[in-house]
């Protein structure tokens, strides 16, 4: 296992996406700098399979884009469905960007390819150490932070930053005494990749509402398909057979045939906003900052795209280009975005879960609602993340 140095520019803890592509930008630029992760690649728990447009913009800095569109599935339209009643289609192709459509790809294959480029950049992965404790008094303006190995060896890493990129159980926010305000829905999710066959689009995202709960269906590569559900109380481990009854009660009328469960999984979900981004030297980014339902695709794609500005200031700032102030416009920048993002994912999984009268009203005014064309126009631009560049103008090459 790696001796870590004893001093770094900057300690990135947590590889996830955000955490893999706060690092990459750093590398890029060559600022020194430490990422940690207590467990092996590929192994966080969080499975997102949804880039969106603005990610897809964002990742161009560091090389990766083309990359990710060669393991994924393009996917131009997202679908809100009552069984067999489509009602609305939200159509990506027209938007403003290069990338004018949804990426389906898994998350695990996503990190890879953003180790394998922070490798290239001449930046290295850590795993199997994890943050014990962050001193942020010894010496003000730096953090000395207590990492433990697997193996139980200890290590004081003197940082000019922390990047806390560790998740909804975030070690480097609670070190720090950040509030994480909020609180976890009642329902709990169930998470599955099957092998299936039913009669519906294949180009599509397809959400359907139900009196039960939601269930997103999902194309990724290799002919499989991701399967997202609320349930009240889900089994630990959900089987094909729960699968299969979830999509044969809230899915199409038509036959669905579950082939094969690759994967599958239960776990809880928050809606939660950090009270601050920054304390001092500690600056935080992904679902370390913000968590909320998977309606939408929208955690990981906000969290890279926090990962990205903040890597790219904490560049600036350590190079010499910008002064510390430069850092105090992070959160200004990037908290309204996932402010509104829990908001409106909040939004959509009640509206979702709605029974009787009122979600046979919900039905008719979303039917209503959408069929103009400017309202479809800006849920798709709110869904790529577009409606928004943190403050500054944004012109993707390519741009209709």
């Amino acid at each position: 296992m790696q001796e870590l140095p004893a001093t770094v520019d900057v300690l990135v803890v947590g590889a996830g996406p955000a955490g893999l592509t706060a690092s990459a930008m750093l590398a890029e630029r060559g600022v020194s700098h430490l990422t940690v992760d207590r467990a092996p690649l590929g192994a966080n728990t969080s499975r997102a399979a949804v880039v969106h447009a603005r990610t897809l913009e964002v990742l161009e800095e560091i090389g990766v884009t083309e990359r990710l569109l060669e393991r994924g599935v393009v996917v131009p339209t997202f679908t809100l469905r009552d069984r067999d009643r489509t009602l609305a289609a939200i159509e990506f192709d027209e938007l403003p960007t290069r990338y004018p459509y949804t990426l389906m790809i898994p998350q695990n294959i996503t990190e890879q390819v953003l180790a394998q480029r922070l490798t290239e950049l001449g930046g290295e992965l850590t795993a199997g150490w994890r943050l014990a404790s962050l001193d942020l008094e010894t010496n003000p303006g730096r953090a000395l932070a207590e990492l433990i190995a697997d193996d139980g060896r200890r290590a004081i890493v003197d940082a000019r930053y922390v990047v806390g990129a560790d998740g909804l159980h975030s070690t480097v926010r609670e070190q720090a005494g950040i509030a994480f305000e909020g609180a976890a829905y009642p329902q709990s999710f169930v998470l599955a990749d099957v092998r299936l066959g039913w009669d519906l689009p294949a180009a599509e995202v397809q959400l359907f509402f139900s009196p039960a709960g939601l269930v997103v269906v999902a194309p990724l590569p290799g002919g499989r398909h991701r399967v997202v559900a609320t349930v009240d109380d889900a089994p630990e481990h959900p089987g094909l057979a729960d699968i299969a009854e979830l999509l044969h009660t809230r899915g199409p009328s038509s036959p669905v045939r579950v082939h094969e469960l690759v994967w599958s999984s239960r776990f809880r979900v928050h809606h939660r906003l950090a009270a601050t981004y920054r304390r001092g030297p500690v600056l935080l980014a992904g679902d370390a900052a913000h968590v909320h339902s998977p309606a939408g695709g929208q955690g990981m794609n906000t969290g890279i795209q926090d990962a990205a500005l903040l890597g790219a200031m904490l560049a600036d700032v350590l190079t010499g280009v910008a002064d510390e102030a430069t850092l105090d416009s992070y959160e200004a920048r990037r908290r309204p975005v996932a402010r509104d993002v829990v908001r409106m994912t909040d939004r959509m999984t009640h509206a979702a879960t709605l029974r009787g009268p009122a979600a046979r009203l919900r039905n008719v005014v979303l039917r209503a609602v959408t069929s103009r064309a400017a309202v479809r126009r800006k849920i798709a631009m709110n869904l790529a993340e577009l409606s928004t560049t943190e403050g500054r103008p944004r012109q993707p090459a390519g741009a209709r």
